[in-house]
């Protein structure tokens, strides 16, 4: 049985992450348009490129990290290794090259792919070996979830800091801005990815001060037979078909909140509850989702006992679906914007019960592989999930751009045209619930219920002992 202090250790990495792949997915797309200066089309092509690179890495960080070998362990010094680069990263991500004689606006363009291609890199390089320790920190497929529980409890409330936190980070430091208004937001996004970096380096390292890896692995296999028992791993398809398909589901809908706030709601709405009135903004927006995230994660474990995770995935998936469409249907008003936040709220409750049960799922699937196989490449297997991730948020991030494009969204623009408007609203609506359906059916087929890893776990014990 593992310590508290390593669950919460544990926790801290993703809380790391979840801070910095918030601000990502659902700013970055934004700040490129808005404020760094890159067209829709450009910023399209660039997420989707960088992200790509970003997904083919991660099996190629899976190789080496199965293959580390140090006092620490396998994956956990990796988290030391990479603090440091992982904050300074951030920050160059998010800082804008003056245009002028220094820098020309081709220059600008080609600082944000070198920028944003050093920052997935060493995301892979920090994230693939943490995701990894899952398989590692316990052998117990219950204390798994259990440990993914903490990881998804601990970064969804990073998420919350950092998406609650952004706009008024920014706006503190806009104030201390002599500079014009586009110049002053330039340097105030810098200045608070400045705080968030900073904070994220020091989870980071109480990450690895605080975990331990008592589960040796056996890495037998040659780096092509690593391969051909991933391919021929059937769960290992499906599990990574229902990864791709809740990134898609999220960064869709994250991807579109800053436009949809800005441009479809207005930056000035507000919420009348009777006893108070208070901003109705896109961080409120996505913080309120955040928390409720975390008491999605708290009840996958019981009802995950109850009804196997199979089971709790589809049915999870199932009601994202069904909120997401009466999301479309809400009404520009008061009692609009409160129901926004109910569904909001709704919907982020069940992607919390799913985000653990993707990386338990992917630990199970690790373990399938060592019974049928007798090795196990845990960080292949996991950073599958990751590069599931990384291609979801490639494909969402980029088509949520390319239909605001071609509906005709301008980005800041006094108004936009009623077709622009529709186009938001389809992708917090319609878009994502049939990635939820689709996400559900895939699930459908997934092999290891509860019965069969109770048979594993038996199986694994046994030749352990033998």
């Amino acid at each position: 049985m593992a310590k508290l202090s390593e669950k919460i250790g544990y926790g801290m990495g993703d809380m790391s992450s979840s801070m910095f792949w918030k601000i990502f997915s659902y700013y970055l797309p934004i700040f490129y348009s808005d404020i760094f200066g890159l067209t829709l089309a450009q910023t399209a092509t660039l997420m989707f490129v960088t992200r790509c690179w970003d997904g083919i890495s991660d099996p190629l960080m899976g190789v080496i990290a199965d293959r580390t070998q140090t006092r620490w362990g396998k994956y956990r010094p990796y988290l030391l290794w990479f603090a440091a680069p992982f904050a300074i990263a951030g920050i160059l991500l998010f800082t804008t090259p003056e245009v002028g004689n220094q820098v020309d606006y081709q220059g600008r363009l080609i600082y944000a792919y070198i920028t944003y291609i050093l920052m997935m890199t060493v995301y892979t390089c920090i994230n693939v070996p943490y995701a990894s320790m899952l398989g590692v920190v316990t052998s117990d497929t219950q204390e798994k979830t259990v440990f993914s529980s903490y990881r998804m409890f601990f970064a969804y409330g990073g998420s919350f800091i950092a998406l609650f936190a952004w706009e008024p980070l920014c706006d503190f430091f806009t104030k201390y801005q002599p500079l014009s208004k586009v110049e002053s937001n330039a340097d105030a996004w810098q200045g608070a990815m400045i705080v968030i970096a900073t904070v994220c380096f020091l989870l980071f390292i109480s990450s690895f001060l605080l975990t331990r890896e008592h589960v040796k692995v056996k890495q037998n296999a040659s780096l092509g037979n690593d391969f051909k028992y991933l391919l021929r791993n059937l769960p290992w398809w499906i599990i990574t078909g229902g990864a791709l398909c809740t990134n898609l589901f999220n960064t869709v809908r994250g991807a579109t909140v800053a436009y949809y706030f800005k441009y479809y709601i207005g930056e000035n709405a507000h919420i009348n509850l009777g006893v108070a009135e208070f901003l109705f903004f896109a961080g409120l927006f996505l913080a309120v989702g955040e928390v409720c995230n975390m008491v999605g994660v708290v009840s996958a474990v019981p009802l995950s006992k109850r009804l196997g995770k199979k089971s709790t995935f589809i049915l999870s998936a199932i009601a994202m679906a069904i909120f997401s469409i009466l999301f479309f249907y809400v009404p520009m008003n008061n009692a609009g914007f409160i129901l926004m936040l109910l569904f909001q709220i709704l919907i982020s409750l069940f992607t919390g019960i799913v985000s653990p049960l993707v990386w338990s799922m992917y630990a199970d699937v690790a373990d399938y592989s060592t019974a049928t196989n007798g090795t196990s490449s845990t960080a292949l297997i996991f950073s599958s999930g990751s590069m599931a991730q990384k291609f979801g948020g490639a494909i969402a991030g980029a088509a949520v751009l390319m239909l605001f494009d071609a509906f005709g969204l301008v980005p800041n623009a006094a108004s936009q045209t009623d077709t622009a408007l529709l186009g938001m609203q389809l992708t917090m609506s319609y878009i994502p619930a049939a990635i939820a359906i689709i996400m559900a059916l895939i699930i459908c087929i997934y092999p290891l219920t509860t019965h069969r890893m109770q048979q594993i776990t038996q199986e694994l014990g046994a030749a352990s002992h033998s």
